[in-house]
Formats: structure tokens, sequence, C-alpha cells
């Protein structure tokens, strides 16, 4: 998809300049539309310069009286209650023009953003379908009063916007198939769970790396980066997909600041082989993302990416991602992050586009409901390598999060010791029965073990998990370069 930056740019500015005297909403506001419950939600918009412009909220008769800047740009604040399933309506007004907002609701909105694994939508994409996709969308009609919608085209740019298409929709069939499956999946389990509406707000760009969602003024820290890619023009002629900040300029930015519970990241696929810069990139977007927004260290729950061949089924760069990205949420406070490494078939390492969306939407969830709204009972968080043992040709494994066990408990695929010449051979595996948490590994070709991992190859499906279903992540305890 070759874009002219340029020419849309222009007819921005063209557009901005016929209506700045009228009184207008971004499209985020829209009939339809969910606000954050319990919160002063943001709305804004624009007017005649220094007119007043009211906003009415029908949940409670107030009116809000706010004066637009010399700009024409007006900032309002309205106290929202509870979540429930009745619809309400906001009324905006200023001396000229009334805006009616109908069938709005009020519920737990997040935000979620990243490449083409949040981006596919439940009809799926060319030769990559959603699992269970016709029933989720033939069903989704129960959920019109519970679930609401809004989609952000793409819309590149060079500068930062304050306005971008995307209006929020009810969620029906006719509606469902253009819902990013992950998204619609979290909020159909979430809903489950706490039985308060859910709003989704999806901004993606398939392809995209984290710089696409980054501002100038951060990546001209990094030397790697060169904005001029951003124009697509000249000899390096950069894919629309992977140019630096043009999805924060045109797509986040005009959206800082709607009042949100949080988010959700399923982004990576691009950043293989940069899995060293990762960490801190990641970081210092979420930190970013959140100064701007200026509610605080709102939760950002991360999805890992999915096993895939990147070149080389027995190669590591994609595994080397996935562990920055496990790495990324140690560094990012209030963050988490679901292994997906079993949600893979047979015979797709080619599909960078895994079916099985439903489980990563539902593990997500059960995230955002265990840290953020404290239901009890739920497991969340997956087993993780914590320790290692080793008597010569045996190692004893210490995991967290094992709870009750691991399964299978024995013939454990996945394992590979190696010795001091670092190569690795399948090992056998089994439980320790008398700490459940504990694994043993060994192998007849390695006398004496330095190293373990499990699962750590671009395409290596993970078939170990807790007694909730719950994925063990993959590991290693070296730190070899291959």
């Amino acid at each position: 998809m070759k874009i002219n930056l340029r020419g849309a740019l222009l007819s921005a500015a063209l557009l901005g300049a016929l209506c700045a005297d009228a009184l207008q909403l971004p499209d985020i506001f829209s009939p339809d539309m969910m606000l954050q419950q319990n919160s002063n939600a943001a709305i804004w918009g624009w007017a005649d310069p220094s007119s007043k412009v009211t906003v009415e909220t029908s949940w409670d008769g107030k009116t809000y009286t706010v004066y637009a800047d010399r700009t024409g740009r007006w900032d309002a604040r309205v106290a929202t209650p509870a979540a429930s399933y009745t619809p309400y309506t906001v009324t905006v007004k200023d001396d000229n023009t009334t805006v009616k907002l109908d069938n709005v609701l009020i519920g737990e909105v997040w935000f979620v953003s990243g490449q083409s694994n949040m981006e596919m939508p439940l009809r799926g994409f060319w030769g990559a379908p959603i699992e269970g996709a016709n029933k989720a969308i033939a069903e989704s009609g129960k959920y019109r009063k519970a679930i609401r919608f809004a989609t952000i085209p793409k819309s590149p740019a060079l500068t930062p916007q304050d306005s971008v298409k995307g209006k929020w929709v009810e969620c029906i069939p006719a509606n469902a198939p253009e819902f990013s499956a992950v998204g619609y999946f979290f909020a159909r389990e979430l809903n489950n769970i706490i039985d308060v509406p859910v709003g989704i707000i999806n901004c993606s760009w398939g392809g995209s790396k984290v710089e696409g969602w980054l501002p100038a003024d951060i990546l001209k820290q990094y030397p790697d980066i060169n904005l001029a890619d951003a124009t697509g023009e000249g000899e390096n002629n950069t894919p629309d997909y992977l140019r630096p900040m043009i999805m924060y300029n045109g797509m986040l930015h005009p959206l800082m600041g709607y009042t949100v519970r949080g988010f959700l990241w399923n982004q990576g696929e691009s950043n293989v082989g940069a899995h060293a810069d990762y960490p801190s990139r990641f970081a210092t977007m979420m930190k970013h993302w959140r100064d701007n927004w200026g509610q605080g260290e709102l939760p950002v729950y991360c999805v890992e990416v999915p096993p895939y061949f990147y070149g080389n089924e027995k190669e590591t760069v994609g595994a080397l991602l996935r562990e920055s990205q496990h790495k990324s949420v140690e560094v990012t406070p209030n963050s988490a992050i679901v292994c997906t490494t079993d949600l893979v078939v047979p015979g797709t390492s080619y599909q960078i586009h895994p079916q099985k969306k439903e489980e990563i939407g539902e593990r997500l969830a059960y995230l955002a409901a265990v840290r953020d709204y404290g239901v009890g009972g739920i497991g969340c968080y997956s087993p993780e390598f914590e320790s290692m043992e080793v008597n010569g040709n045996k190692a004893v494994l210490h995991f967290t999060n094992g709870f009750d066990g691991l399964t299978p408990e024995r013939d454990m695929q996945g394992f590979e010791v190696a010795g001091e010449d670092r190569v690795f051979y399948p090992a056998e595996a089994r439980q320790i029965y008398s700490n459940r948490c504990d694994v043993e590994v060994s192998s007849d070709k390695v006398d004496k073990i330095v190293a373990v991992r499990y699962c750590f190859y671009n395409w290596a499906p993970g078939t170990i998990h807790d007694m909730r279903g719950l994925p063990l992540v993959p590991f290693r305890t070296d730190n070899w370069d291959k």
C-alpha cells in the first residue's frame, strides 16, 4: 500500500481550515461510544475561538461549561457513573450547533495496539483464518449491549495530528467481522467475568515496528533510526508499515487522553533481530504513552510473538525476541505478558498469523480480571523458569507459578541440554514428585550439563502446561549468542 503522505497532510490541513469555525468532535466521540466508568472522562473538540461550549450528560442531568481557546480547541471532563447496560445520551452545544450522541454506554475501555496479529479481524486475512470465527461472529449479537468497538484506519502522518477517523459501533454480526479478533475475545471474556460493558479502541497497523509508535523527539536519540525513512521517499523507499513515527503521529496522537482502563499490546515480529534494543524502547514507549494519557501507570498486557520459521525453524532470532518481550515487562511497571507458544498447529511454521486468537484474548482477560478487577480463583500467570541445580548429567529445574504441577508429567517434549561444547541435545524430562514444580532433565549424550533450554527456537510449539492450561514459558539458562 503506497501512500502519498504529503497529499494526506495537505488534505487534512484544508479540511481543518474549512471546518475550524464549526462545532465538531473527533470521530472517537460518536453515537454508540463507550466511556470509562467511575472517571472524569475526557471529551474534546473544536468550535469558534473563545466560544462557550456545553456538555450535557443524561445519566445525572449535569451540564458542563467550557470555552474554546484561541485555536478553537475545547476540553471537558465529565463525571461518569458505575458501569451498566443502560444507554445514555451526551449532548454537546455551542451557540449555533447541537451534537447529540445517543446510545452511549458506560463501562471498561481498553486501548489495543500493535501490528498484524492485533489488527487481524475476526474474518481473518487472506489464507489465514481465525479458528471459530464464524460462530463467534454469528453469536456476537448476544453482546450488543455489552461490547463496543472503535477501529482506527491506517492513517500515516509526518507530524502529530489532532484528529483521526474511527467511530464506535455496536457488537452485531454485521460489524463483528472487522473487529480485532484478539480484542474481541478479550472483551467477550472480560465481560463474562466482571459483567460490565467493555469497549475496545483498536489502533493497530500490520507490520509496524515499535519505533512506528514513538514520536520524533524520542526517535532522534536512536542512532539506527533515520527519520527521513518516514517519508518513504529517497533511496531507501521504506514500506509504509516499517516507517518510523507515522503511526504515532497519524493514529495514536489524536487519541491520547481518551479515558481508558488500560492497554493491550501485540507486536514484535517486525523487531525480530533487534531484540537487544526492544526492552528499553518498549519501556520508553509505555512511559511516553502513560505520561500523555495523564492517568498514571495504566496497566499494559502484552502478547508473545508466535512461533514462526523466520527464515530457519532451528535458528533463534524469534526466541530471542520472545525473551526480550519478557524482559520488557520486567522493566516496565504495571505490565505483564501472556505466553502463546502452544497456540500453533503442526504444519503452519510459515504462517505468521496463527488462527488461535480466542485463547490469547482469554489469557489477556484473565490478567486483567485478576490484576485490575480483583477477581479471585483465576490462574493468569504461566509457569516460568526460576533456577537450576546441576548434578553431573542431571539437572533439576525449579519453576514459579507451577501450583499443582505440570502436564504431561513424563516424556516432556521440548527440553534440551548442553555441556561445555555448547551443543544441545534433546533431553529426557520428568516431574519430581517430591516437589511438583520441579522437573529433572538429562541426556546420555551430555556427561556434565552446563545449560538447559526449553522451546528456544524460532519454531518450537510448546506442549507443557500447568493445571489451568497455561503454557510453560520458553527459556534458556545460558547467555550464548545462539
